[in-house]
C-alpha cells in the first residue's frame, strides 16, 4: 500500500478532492472553549447592548513572520498594499492563488517593522510559510499552531477581546497606562494589573472595542481583572455557542474553501502539505455538491474584498484579478430566512423519518465550508453560507454572494437546505431530505449601525 503522506496523496486515494471534501468526517471548526458560561441567547446580546468578554487564545494558528524582507514577502502574497504598514499597523490579509481565486485571510499584525504576526485558520498561514520557503527572501517563520491541534502545548499569547457599548468604559476603567488608541484597526498599548498589552482597535453590533494581547503566562491575571471590573458594567463571557454566530452579524465569511485543490499552479504546494493537516482533513456540506473542487472556489469580489484588492504591487494573482476586474461579479449579502418555512424544517424534526437536515441551534453549519444552493424559480443564482441564528435579529440568517441584479434588498429568493440523495458520507450527518427555504435579501453587516460605524470609529 502507497503511504499517504501529503496533500496530493490524500486527493489521489479519494479519487477527487470534491469527494474527498465533501465525506470527510470533520465538521464545523471547534472553539475549545466553554459551549456557554451563562447561556448563548444573552451572551450574544451583550455584544449589542452592553459588554462581553470573547477568549480567542485557542482558536486560531498564529504564525509570527521576522526578517528584513517581511514586507516584500508580504507584498508577494497579499492583495492588499502594504505601502504604510510596519510597527502598530494592520491589516486583513487576503491571498489568492494564481488564478485569483481566494484562499483565505488573516489578520496581520506589524509587532515591528521587521515582524509581522498573522492570525487565523490555518490556510493562509500555511500558503504564508510555503511562499516563504520558496521565496528566497531573508525571512524566517514560527508557527505557533492552535490548542486543537496542539492540546498539550500552552500557547505563546493569550488573546482577549472586550465588546459592546460599555467595552471602551471597562478598558479606560482597567487600563493603567496611557490613553487607548481607538482609531479603526490602530494598534495600540494597555496596561492591566501591572501585565503591558498590546491592542486593535475594531467593534462589533456598531460600538468600538479592543482586541488585546500579551504573553500567556499573564493572561490569567490580565482576565481576573478584566472580570472583575466588567461586573460592574454587567459584562458577560462569550462561550462558544454564541461566539459562533459573530461572525454572520458582523458580515464576515470566515473560511472559503481554500483554491488550493486544482491546477498545476498549486501542484508544488499540495505536494508540500501534509495529508493529516488542516487542508487534507476538512469538509465541506450543503446542496451545492460540484465535482469540480474549483467550483467551490471564491473571488474576492464574491466576499467583498475587491475593496482591498490594489493593483500597486506585483503579487500572486495580480494578472488574473486584472482580467476579472471587468467582471460580471456575484455580489456579498445578508439572507434573512422565512420565518415559516425555518419552523417547516423544525415540526419536520417532528415528524416521520426521514425529515429534514437538522439545524443545530444557534449555528445550522456542520461542516467547515458550508456552501448551500440559492434559487430563484428552481434556477442556482448563488451561494449561501454559514446559516445562523442571531440572538439579536431574532430570525435566521446567512451571508450569500447572489447574480448583481438580484442583490437589491428585499429580492425574494431561497435556499436549498439539506444535501441530495439523504445526505452524504460524512458520519455527522443524518439521513433526511432537502428542502427549499424562501429567503430576503439584506445588506451586510445586518446591523445598521455596525453598517454604517464600523470603518469610520476614529
Amino acid at each position: 500500500m502507497t503511504a499517504t503522506k501529503t496533500l496530493s496523496d490524500r486527493i489521489k486515494a479519494h479519487g477527487t478532492a470534491a469527494r474527498m471534501l465533501q465525506n470527510a468526517a470533520s465538521g464545523a471548526y471547534q472553539f475549545p472553549i466553554p459551549a456557554a458560561y451563562t447561556n448563548w441567547v444573552e451572551e450574544a446580546r451583550a455584544w449589542r447592548n452592553g459588554a462581553v468578554l470573547l477568549n480567542q487564545s485557542y482558536h486560531m494558528t498564529d504564525l509570527y513572520v521576522r526578517g528584513p524582507q517581511v514586507k516584500a514577502l508580504l507584498e508577494r502574497v497579499g492583495v492588499n498594499s502594504f505601502k504604510t504598514w510596519g510597527r502598530d499597523k494592520a491589516k486583513q490579509l487576503v491571498c489568492c492563488n494564481p488564478d485569483g481565486y481566494v484562499i483565505g485571510d488573516v489578520i496581520c499584525f506589524g509587532l515591528e517593522d521587521d515582524e509581522a504576526l498573522l492570525i487565523g485558520r490555518p490556510p493562509v498561514c500555511n500558503w504564508v510559510a510555503y511562499q516563504a520557503e520558496i521565496s528566497g527572501l531573508d525571512v524566517t517563520t514560527e508557527f505557533d499552531i492552535r490548542s486543537l491541534e496542539n492540546p498539550d502545548k500552552p500557547r505563546k499569547l493569550y488573546r482577549y477581546e472586550v465588546q459592546g457599548p460599555k467595552a471602551l468604559d471597562i478598558l479606560n476603567a482597567v487600563n493603567e497606562g496611557g490613553p487607548l488608541t481607538t482609531k479603526f484597526f490602530n494598534m495600540g498599548e494597555i496596561t492591566i494589573a501591572g501585565c503591558k498589552a498590546r491592542t486593535l482597535s475594531h467593534g462589533m453590533g456598531g460600538a468600538q472595542g479592543l482586541e488585546l494581547w500579551g504573553p500567556y503566562e499573564e493572561g490569567q491575571k490580565v482576565y481576573d481583572r478584566l472580570m472583575e471590573v466588567g461586573a460592574e458594567y454587567g459584562m458577560l463571557r462569550a462561550g462558544a455557542r454564541a461566539y459562533a454566530t459573530a461572525a454572520m452579524e458582523s458580515g464576515w465569511i470566515p473560511s472559503p474553501l481554500p483554491a488550493i485543490y486544482s491546477g498545476e499552479a498549486m501542484q508544488a504546494y499540495r505536494d508540500w502539505l501534509p495529508a493529516n493537516g488542516f487542508e487534507g482533513t476538512t469538509s465541506v456540506g450543503g446542496s451545492f455538491e460540484p465535482e469540480d473542487v474549483a467550483d467551490y472556489y471564491l473571488t474576492p469580489w464574491d466576499l467583498d474584498y475587491q475593496r482591498v484588492v490594489k493593483f500597486d504591487h506585483d503579487f500572486i494573482g495580480r494578472a488574473a484579478l486584472e482580467k476579472m476586474a471587468e467582471g460580471p461579479h456575484r455580489v456579498k449579502v445578508t439572507l434573512v430566512w422565512d420565518k415559516a418555512d425555518v419552523l417547516r424544517i423544525f415540526a419536520g424534526l417532528m415528524e416521520d423519518f426521514p425529515g429534514p437536515k437538522l439545524m443545530e441551534m444557534p449555528t445550522g453549519n456542520y461542516t467547515a465550508h458550508p456552501y448551500d444552493q440559492v434559487l430563484l424559480n428552481g434556477e442556482m443564482v448563488g451561494l449561501s453560507t454559514y446559516p445562523t441564528y442571531s440572538a439579536n435579529e431574532r430570525a435566521w440568517i446567512s451571508l450569500a454572494m447572489v447574480r448583481a441584479d438580484l442583490a437589491e434588498q428585499g429580492t425574494k429568493l431561497s435556499i436549498l437546505w439539506g444535501e441530495a440523495n439523504g445526505g452524504s458520507g460524512k458520519p455527522h450527518v443524518e439521513e433526511h431530505v432537502q428542502m427549499e427555504i424562501g429567503a430576503e435579501v439584506h445588506p451586510w453587516p445586518i446591523h445598521e449601525a455596525s453598517r454604517l460605524s464600523y470603518r469610520s470609529q476614529g
